[in-house]
């Protein structure tokens, strides 16, 4: 407290392997909202995905969080705001599959590796690293189902698109130069991917023969590293640190990354 500091702030804060948005689509956070319930009561959830280089949003009211319904939820998305190249998610069991089978490649790796997305899952328990999509589910609370009153499906899905329209052509944001997210898009120039088919893939999809997705998974004492549940040991070097551990299904191998650069690799078969 006496003494002056020099030179540049180091915070002390671990680093974290944060992605990094460009251009639009080249990173979409996606989470679910709900159980949320409807005049009647009708129960429903809602995804929500957030173009994190644009701001523009995708929100589509699903019934049931079954396997096929977030395909379709998902599906419907990308045939509106265009396929990312990466989507960034938490570990809720709907995303990466079930924990008794944690190689099986859920239904959202299944469609995200035959479409050339990567997905990313965030570290468990620490829902800010999603921060962009969390900021914009509560401001769909408070400014759509706080608002409005529906009472059917119908109307529901109606609402839902109208406020999505309303937010990507209307809402302006300071980190786009006051633009709205339509038009930080147009001026971007990017042509977007869309899905080549109206309907969506059938549950269950087959498994995929290449691609690869990604675990951020923070490396406590015990020196463990949990990929839906399966454990690994990890060396000491890692202790309290970020890591990032990337299956590769091609080849059949978890990568570990620290810092960007590869520190181990596992035999890792997926069943």
């Amino acid at each position: 407290m006496t003494h002056r500091r020099t030179g540049r702030y180091e915070p002390k804060e671990i680093p974290y392997p944060k992605l990094e948005a460009t251009i639009p689509n080249q990173i979409h956070q996606a989470d679910f909202v709900g159980p949320c319930y409807l005049k009647g009561p009708i129960r429903f959830y809602s995804l929500n995905i957030v173009d994190i280089s644009t701001g523009r949003c995708g929100v589509q009211p699903l019934f049931s969080k079954s396997g096929q319904s977030m395909i379709d939820g998902l599906w419907d998305i990308w045939k509106r705001m265009g396929i990312p190249r990466n989507i960034q998610i938490d570990n809720e069991m709907v995303f990466y599959g079930s924990p008794t089978h944690p190689r099986g490649m859920g239904s959202l790796i299944r469609l995200c590796l035959h479409y050339n997305v990567e997905p990313w899952f965030i570290p468990v328990s620490e829902p800010w690293r999603n921060g962009v999509v969390e900021k914009f589910n509560e401001h769909f609370e408070q400014k759509f189902l706080g608002k409005y009153t529906m009472k059917t499906g119908a109307e529901l899905r109606q609402g839902a698109l109208e406020y999505e329209y309303r937010h990507n052509s209307k809402y302006r944001y300071s980190k786009l130069r006051s633009q709205t997210p339509l038009k930080a898009l147009t001026a971007s120039g990017k042509e977007l991917t869309f899905p080549d088919k109206k309907v969506a893939p059938r549950y269950p999809m087959k498994k995929p023969e290449k691609g690869r997705y990604h675990l951020t998974r923070f490396i406590r004492s015990d020196l463990h590293l949990n990929i839906f549940g399966e454990t690994f040991p990890v060396s000491p070097d890692l202790e309290y640190e970020y890591v990032v551990a990337t299956v590769d299904v091609k080849e059949q191998k978890l990568k570990l990354y620290l810092d960007n650069k590869q520190v181990d690799d596992i035999n890792y078969r997926l069943r």
